[in-house]
């Protein structure tokens, strides 16, 4: 059918959405927005903006006005620029309108930006631009005739997501939408704040065949970004709008439309590619862990633009197969017909990568994978866009994630569960000697899985010529006097057989302090060896509070032992104090213990999600703040 050939572009770069930092170069008077559907789902939209320049950054980064489009999905007009200067003039810009292709990286398709420039402003200055878009953002899959092009998807559905929070001042901000009465709305205000008088006021208005709905934000403050936070979108008030009644519609018309165009047909070629990869497959697993990485590993990352597929219907399984290059989509689409034609039942899934999806179905995506029905009857997540040279066949960095399958019969919202953190385990263990002279001879291996073991396998991920001095700098950061016997690894070709293990040994001179009564000097294990792969390590352990959620790469287990030798008996230990931690959130745990002439070292820590809630701060603070005071901090030993 035509309608079901139009699809959104929306399967893209998975990118992690950045806080914005509160800024005051600028303030907006009023930032009005105005959206008329049609019964098609075609529409119009009006922008009217009136900024004043409050510094000569606000008046540089307004210096050129700028709306972004897609020519396959929308049009856009620039209407009207004018500049009411500080001393009372008004100036009507009437300067050429530039159309350009906007900047891009990984994804090269065409998106555009429609410019004017506005010229000198001075602070006080005061910017008022009204624009008109006809469309909606994302690309469609081929261009057509009048306005047919212009209308999204879901044929008859309009949808939206309004943020109503900023990196500046606004005086106001008005979203108005004008929709026919036959049509339903679906609509939620979510993250607004508790004083009431500032919370979104909402209005609805009789106007004939239509409602109008207008909804008002007074006095927006720009808030304080806090460090590893999690998208502003997820904390911050925003309005989502659908006339999809549910997500299971929105599941049965994503199937639909990739089976209609048929995206999963397999053709003689990937068969027989397929029959080759299972040849060595022994169980279900192995099927499935073979087909995964096989994609993951031998399709190339790169979006051009290709015709017909750009958005929600993928690819087709021939144009995949044959260019071996494409986004989250492509990946995904081609991973599903060579499971199809290994005899699996596979669908398509739209997920969000590094924000959540609320309850309203709105196009809340920016990442396509795949699914699987195992022999049990349950359904598999299968991601082959995050798992190159990573031994998941789901990344578990993303957990807690919202997904909708396209199943025939509908899907419902669901959500990744939290991966256990000994899936993820960091194990460091290490035998040394202190020699009378302070020198420290030894030998340590690092062993990793899950996320972790990508982590730690990331040192590779240079030329083979750099692995043999990325290897040594990973201890020469920690010790830069040391010098390196041996290093060994796992054959990193061949990642699928066993978790990494990467061995040292080493010497380092004059490395502790060894007097008449006393050793000083800090356990090398205990330094935060491959900090790559404890990415806790990046929190600022000296915020106090958080008021919003914040995030970790993974959960993980790291646990760490040495058994170092010393150069006499010593009776008494005195090092920084730290205590232990327990909380599912996140635990410590560390243990000095003398054997005789040998001191053992003990260090666990365990991080116990990927989104943590504010209430967790405490035990992740406590965690990463032990961790790296017993990095920092020497021991020392008495007689």
């Amino acid at each position: 059918m035509k309608h079901l050939r139009k699809t959104l572009a929306l399967f893209c770069l998975a990118a992690v959405a950045v806080p914005m930092v509160a800024q005051t170069h600028q303030r907006t008077i009023y930032d009005s927005t105005t959206v008329v559907m049609e019964e098609s789902g075609l529409s119009h939209i009006y922008k009217h903006q009136r900024i004043r320049m409050e510094d000569r950054t606000g008046c540089r980064d307004n210096g050129v006005v700028r709306a972004d489009y897609d020519p396959q999905s929308a049009m856009v007009e620039i209407r009207d620029v004018v500049v009411h200067r500080k001393n009372g003039k008004t100036e009507k810009i009437n300067a050429e309108v530039y159309d350009y292709i906007a900047p891009a990286r990984s994804i090269y398709w065409k998106s555009s930006q429609k410019m004017v420039e506005v010229g000198h402003l001075e602070p006080g200055d005061e910017l008022e631009f009204t624009t008109y878009k006809k469309g909606f953002t994302y690309a469609l899959l081929i261009d057509e005739a009048d306005d047919d092009k212009f209308i999204p998807p879901m044929r008859g559905h309009y949808y939206d997501i309004v943020p109503f929070w900023t990196s500046h001042p606004v005086d106001v901000r008005v979203y108005r939408l004008s929709i026919l009465k036959s049509k339903s709305l679906n609509y939620q205000i979510y993250n607004d704040d508790t004083d009431e008088a500032k919370q979104i006021k909402v209005d609805k208005k009789n106007a004939g065949d239509r409602w109008i709905y207008t909804f008002t934000k007074s006095n927006i403050e720009p808030f304080k970004s806090e460090q590893m936070m999690v998208a502003a979108s997820d904390e911050l008030p925003k309005l989502l709008l659908s006339t999809a009644p549910d997500w299971q519609s929105k599941s049965r018309w994503f199937y639909g439309v990739n089976e209609d165009y048929g995206s999963f047909v397999a053709t003689p070629e990937m068969q027989q590619k397929v029959n080759e990869i299972l040849r060595p497959a022994k169980t279900e697993f192995d099927s499935l862990n073979l087909l995964t990485h096989w994609v993951a590993d031998n399709m190339r990352y790169a979006g051009l633009t290709m015709g017909k597929g750009e958005g929600y219907t993928l690819h087709n399984a021939k144009m995949n197969f044959t260019d071996r290059c494409g986004v989250c989509k492509d990946k995904a689409s081609l991973l599903i017909a060579m499971l199809r034609a290994a005899g699996f039942e596979a669908y398509p899934v739209m997920t969000m990568a590094g924000s959540r999806i609320d309850r309203i179905p709105a196009d809340q995506f920016n990442h396509s994978v795949s699914c699987v029905r195992l022999r049990n009857g349950r359904f598999q997540l299968i991601d082959p866009t995050w798992v190159p040279n990573v031994r998941e066949l789901w990344s578990s960095a993303e957990q807690q994630q919202g997904y909708l399958m396209g199943l025939p019969d509908g899907a419902d919202l669901m959500f990744t569960p939290v991966s256990a953190p000994e899936n993820h385990y960091i194990r460091i263990n290490g035998k040394s000697e202190i020699t009378k002279d302070g020198t420290l001879k030894g030998y340590f291996a690092i062993t990793a899985e899950g996320q972790s073991d990508a982590a730690v396998r990331s040192v590779f991920s240079a030329r083979q010529s750099e692995w043999e001095r990325n290897l040594e700098l990973e201890l020469l950061r920690i010790a830069p006097q040391a010098r390196i016997i041996e290093v060994r690894h796992t054959d990193n070709d061949h990642y699928l057989d066993q978790p990494v293990t990467i061995s040292y040994r080493y010497e380092i001179p004059n490395y502790a302090v060894v007097a008449d009564n006393e050793l000083i000097f800090t356990p090398i294990t205990a330094r935060n060896l491959f900090r790559r792969a404890m990415s806790e390590l990046n929190f600022d352990e000296k915020i106090e509070s958080r008021q919003y959620a914040f995030r970790d790469r993974c959960s993980r287990l790291v646990q760490i032992e040495e058994s170092i030798t010393l150069p006499q008996e010593y009776k008494q230990l005195h090092f920084q104090p730290v205590y232990g931690v327990a909380n599912p959130a996140a635990s410590f745990g560390c243990q000095y213990m003398f054997e005789g002439r040998k001191l053992i070292f003990a260090e666990t820590v365990m991080m116990g999600k990927r989104v943590y809630e504010p209430e967790d701060w405490p035990y992740v603070q406590a965690c990463v703040r032990y961790q790296k005071l017993l990095a920092n901090n020497p021991v020392v030993l008495t007689k």
